[in-house]
Order: structure tokens, then C-alpha cells, then sequence
């Protein structure tokens, strides 16, 4: 590990800033750059092309969201996750495509840089405002469009392709909505998948691994799509315009995300009992040779009786008089009763250890985890009830005192047969079976008198993640699908709509709805605190509002042809300066 915290985010901060300045630079020119290699008559494969070119995009996320979790996690750097391994492999090969690229680079068709056409397009549409405001008097004629005032200072075809641009900017507005469900793949959809079993007989795939089936989807829709499902609506002349394309791409996603909130409701049934002011919870483990009863008294708990070694069902609720309370406890045990006090605090788990030491019956109340393990792991403490402390090797060495207990560790999900345990000058071998994932797991180290061996007895304090992974693939079909038809669509629609000189401006624009997408997951995040599911259904109803929306502007919107439109406007004179009044005066670019 290289320097401290502040150094940390310091160099975190300058990546990511790094990737954004290169991520704006590539990403709105190589789409409109590989559409540009296309002449005007080859529509058809031009779109083929950003079909392919969407392929290859998802074919490298397939790669890197598969490949990149196993070089981090399967790899150890300084004893943890090596990161470094996981962010080194990616840059070189980004630095041998770049080396590719520019090999080919007389092979390019390549149009001249025109100047700032972005400056361009802003200069022009803030002289229009500004030209309109200075020119509010009810003798100035009104002029057809409000880009027009901008035509004492700027040529007609700038200005028919500024509007050209506009029109498209003003159909784009509702979009981000889809890109602030589409993106919490890699953020909600994958702390769903932490909290679900990824075990698929044999292989286990890491909660952050499951984003790689969007890619792999892709890679097979994309085909299915333009070979199938599209001359499929052809042959049966629907007019299934890219708008529509567009809108039902949204449906398909708002469905995704019905889908995650049903699933979501079922993992939330595994969880784990919400923590409030006031109460705690209380599980009882019996590590006697005998049934005990226990019960707090003036509170109707534990009413049955607990066997040896009983793995508890739940924990049971008690309602305090404040932030901390000193509870009674009675235990009966072979005829004979016990009575002691506890003191426990609002808003944890607790469990009561009722052992014999010493030939006589003691109890110690410990705190437990109050939640899962983070990151699909599972959680492991060990309850030595021996007269001998003991050593126990588990990735690396535990020491636990007689009669006590250990803190909890975290460790990976998987069996643990071989389990190193010595105590007395004896080493011998537990068998903890299966730590399965999000689990939390009690080991109780005790003696086989009968042999004279230790036994390792495993008790599950917090279940186990009993909804598999697989339960999302319907929801990762369903918003597959509806980025084919949306996010293919939308940027040969850009592409078609701008005109020769415009194609990154609005492949930019195209490309800002993902960034205003993800300021909407953000805003509603923190301003409406919600459960998961209900967040889901949140943004689900939300995107289909936002759907019929784009539908009725998509309705009012009618396709353009760039070229025809400009030679079109071009014969159209501008306004003279004789109908104005205290314009500003005229200076057409040349």
C-alpha cells in the first residue's frame, strides 16, 4: 500500500478525473468517426456499424467485468485484494489499443477539423437569446424560430444546423431517466446479488461478477435483433420507427426493474431483524449437558425448554425502558433454579452462553454481529469451553481463553475440513463444514469425553443467503434487451439526425443523458431514504412516466434528412436589415 488516506484520495480523485477528461474526448468522436467511414447512400451499413461497434464495446465490458473481479480477488498483493493487478492489466491493454489504432491510421477516412464547432453552436444560441431580449418591442417583426435572431451575426447554415441540433437536445430531455435505472447495475443490482447465493454447482461467481451477463446478452441479442426480431417486424410492415424502438427499450426496463423489486422483497425475508431505539435482541445457546429453561422475568420469553448444543431459531425481541437496562434472568437446570442480571443495550444483538465450569452452571451474555457480512463473506467466532485456552489456525492463528469467546472474523465463502486446533500440548483437526455466504457462524470448541477428542459444534447466528444469483438473470434479460433497442437506436439516431459538421456535438449530447442519469440516482438516493424494493418500484414507475413522455414528444417529432433540410433553409433569405428595429448590426460569417 502506497502512502497514507489523503494520499489515497488524492491520487483516487486524479484518476478518475483522468478517465473523465479521456472518456470526453473519446467518446463522442468515435462513434460520429466510425459513422463518417460510411458514404451517405450506405444507411444500411452504417447501422450495421454501430450494431458491431456495440458488440465490441460489450465484448471488452464482458472481459473486464468477468476477468478483473478474479485478478482482484484470486490474486493477493501486501496480503489482500491486489487492485493494483486489477487496474495494471487494464491500462495496458488500453495502451496496446491504442498502438492498433494508430496503425491504421492512413487507412482512415478523415474529415478536417472545422475549428471549435461546440463553441460555435454556444456562441450562436447565446447571440440568439441575447439578440431577442435587446429586441423585445412590439414593432420588430416576429421571426419564424428564435434562432433566427442570431442571423445578424451568424450564416444561415449554421444556424438551420444549430436548429437541427436543438430539436434533437429537446427530444433527449427525458432520456437520462433510463440511464439512472440502467446504471445501478454495477451499484444496487450488484449489492442485491451480495445478499444472495452464488454458488452454481461448483463454481461460485463474486456478487460484483454477476454484471457480466449484461455484456455476454448483448453480445447474443444484438444479433438476434438485427438478423431476427427487426425483419421479423418488417415483413410484417410495422412502422417500428426509432422512436419506438427508443420507447419500448424504456418499458423493457422499467420491467427489469419491477422484476428486481420482487426479488429484492424475497431476499429482504432473510434479513435480519431492523435495530431500533429501545429494544434489543436475544438468542439463547445452551452449551450444558443438559435442557435448561430461561426466562426474563416480567417478560413472556424462552417459555420452551433449550436442549444441548440447540441452534437457535431466531432471536427474540425485549422491549427496554431505555438506551441501556439491567435484565433478570431465572434458569432452570435439572430441578435446581439460577437467578442473575444482565445489563443490555438499545440496538444490539446479543446471545446468552449458559455452560458449566467448574462442575457448576455460569452464564456470559456477548454481543453478536448486527448484520451480515459485508461483500457475500461469512462471519466465524469460536466459544471455548474447555479449562485450556486454545489455539485455533484459520487462515492465521486465533487464541481464545478458556471459558470465553473470540471476536468474529471474516472470511471467504467455502469448506473448512482441515482446521488447526491446539490446546494442552495437543494439536488436532475440526471439521467446520460449509461457511456459506452472508452467514454468521458460533463454533463451539468442547470435548468428547467418550474419546477424548474436541469437537468443533457450528452454529448459525445469522443465516445463510438462501436466494440464489440466478434469480436476476430475468431482470438483466429484460434490461439487455431494452439497451439493444434503446442505447443501438439512440446513437445511429444522433448520428443520422446532426448534421456533417455536428455529428460529436450531438453524440455529446447523447452521451451527457448518462451523466445527468447518474445525478438522478444520487438526487432520489439521498432525498427519498427508501427500502430497496420500494426504490426499485420507485424508479421503475418513474422511467414508464418518463416513457409516455418521450412518446408524446417522439409523436410531435418528425425525422430529418440533415442534407436536404440545409440546401432547403439555404435558399431562404435572411432578414433585412431595413424591417429591423436597434438590431444589432449585422456580420455574416463567411
Amino acid at each position: 500500500m502506497v502512502g497514507n488516506q489523503i494520499g489515497h484520495v488524492v491520487m483516487s480523485m486524479t484518476g478518475l478525473s483522468l478517465i473523465a477528461l479521456g472518456t470526453g474526448g473519446i467518446k463522442p468522436c468515435v462513434a460520429a468517426f466510425g459513422g463518417d467511414q460510411f458514404e451517405e447512400e450506405h444507411v444500411q451499413e452504417r447501422s450495421t456499424f454501430f450494431s458491431v461497434f456495440y458488440l465490441s464495446i460489450n465484448a471488452g465490458s464482458l472481459l473486464s467485468t468477468f476477468i478483473t473481479p478474479l485478478l482482484r480477488g484470486d490474486v493477493k498483493c501486501f496480503g489482500r485484494d491486489c487492485f493494483a493487478l486489477a487496474f495494471g492489466v487494464p491500462a495496458i491493454l488500453m495502451v496496446i489499443a491504442l498502438v492498433v489504432f494508430i496503425a491504421g491510421n492512413r487507412l482512415y477516412k478523415k474529415t478536417p477539423p472545422q475549428g471549435n464547432i461546440l463553441l460555435e453552436v454556444y456562441k450562436c444560441i447565446s447571440f440568439a437569446v441575447t439578440n431577442r431580449i435587446k429586441n423585445r418591442s412590439p414593432e420588430i417583426p416576429k421571426r419564424k424560430h428564435w434562432l433566427d435572431w442570431a442571423s445578424e451575426k451568424y450564416s444561415n447554415q449554421l444556424i438551420t444546423e444549430v436548429k437541427m441540433v436543438t430539436r434533437v437536445l429537446f427530444l433527449f430531455i427525458p432520456l437520462p431517466m433510463f440511464w439512472a435505472l440502467f446504471d445501478q447495475q454495477g451499484s444496487r443490482w450488484t449489492l442485491q446479488a451480495i445478499k444472495m447465493n452464488g454458488d452454481f454447482g461448483g463454481f461460485v461467481l463474486q456478487p460484483d461478477q454477476m454484471q457480466f451477463l449484461n455484456p455476454l446478452l448483448i453480445l447474443v441479442l444484438v444479433p438476434v435483433f438485427d438478423l431476427g426480431f427487426y425483419p421479423l417486424i418488417n415483413l410484417c410492415k410495422l412502422n417500428f420507427t426509432p422512436i419506438k424502438k427508443m420507447a419500448t427499450g424504456m418499458i423493457l426496463a422499467g420491467l427489469a426493474f419491477a422484476v428486481a423489486a420482487v426479488v429484492e422483497l424475497k431476499v429482504e425475508e432473510n434479513a435480519m431483524p431492523d435495530l431500533i431505539s429501545k429494544e434489543s435482541h436475544i438468542q439463547v445457546l445452551n452449551l450444558a449437558d443438559s435442557n435448561i429453561e430461561v426466562a426474563v422475568l416480567h417478560n413472556d420469553l424462552f417459555q420452551l425448554s433449550i436442549e444441548p448444543f440447540q441452534d437457535p431459531d431466531d432471536y427474540s425481541k425485549i422491549i427496554l425502558t431505555g438506551a441501556r437496562q439491567s435484565l433478570p434472568f431465572r434458569i432452570q437446570y435439572q430441578g435446581s433454579s439460577f437467578t442473575f442480571n444482565r445489563t443490555v443495550q438499545e440496538k444490539l444483538l446479543y446471545s446468552l452462553i449458559i455452560y458449566k465450569a467448574a462442575g457448576n452452571i455460569t452464564s456470559s451474555l456477548i454481543k453478536d454481529m448486527g448484520g451480515k457480512p459485508s461483500e457475500g463473506m461469512a462471519a466465524i467466532r469460536f466459544i471455548n469451553t474447555l479449562a485450556q485456552d486454545v489455539n485455533i489456525t484459520l487462515g492465521k492463528e486465533e487464541f481464545v481463553k478458556s471459558y470465553s469467546a473470540s471476536d468474529y472474523r471474516i472470511v471467504e465463502r467455502g469448506r473448512y475440513n482441515n482446521v488447526k486446533c491446539q490446546t494442552g500440548g495437543e494439536e488436532y483437526i475440526l471439521h467446520l463444514g460449509l461457511l456459506d455466504f452472508g452467514a454468521a457462524y458460533t463454533v463451539v470448541i468442547t470435548r468428547n469425553n467418550s474419546e477424548n477428542l474436541l469437537e468443533a459444534r457450528k452454529i448459525e447466528d445469522i443465516p445463510a443467503n438462501n436466494i440464489h444469483m440466478a434469480w436476476q438473470i430475468p431482470q438483466y434479460i429484460l434490461i439487455s434487451a431494452g439497451e439493444v433497442m434503446f442505447s443501438i437506436t439512440g446513437l445511429s439516431f444522433s448520428y443520422s439526425q446532426a448534421p456533417v459538421n455536428m455529428k460529436s456535438v450531438l453524440q455529446a449530447g447523447w452521451l451527457l443523458t448518462v451523466a445527468f442519469g447518474n445525478l438522478i440516482v444520487l438526487i432520489i438516493a439521498q432525498a427519498a431514504p427508501l427500502k430497496q424494493w420500494a426504490e426499485f418500484v420507485l424508479f421503475a414507475a418513474l422511467l414508464f412516466v418518463v416513457c409516455i413522455i418521450f412518446s408524446i414528444m417522439g409523436y410531435f417529432y418528425h425525422s430529418i434528412n440533415p442534407e436536404e433540410l440545409i440546401d432547403e433553409d439555404s435558399k431562404q433569405d435572411t432578414p433585412s436589415n431595413k424591417n429591423m428595429i436597434g438590431l444589432v448590426e449585422k456580420n455574416t460569417k463567411q
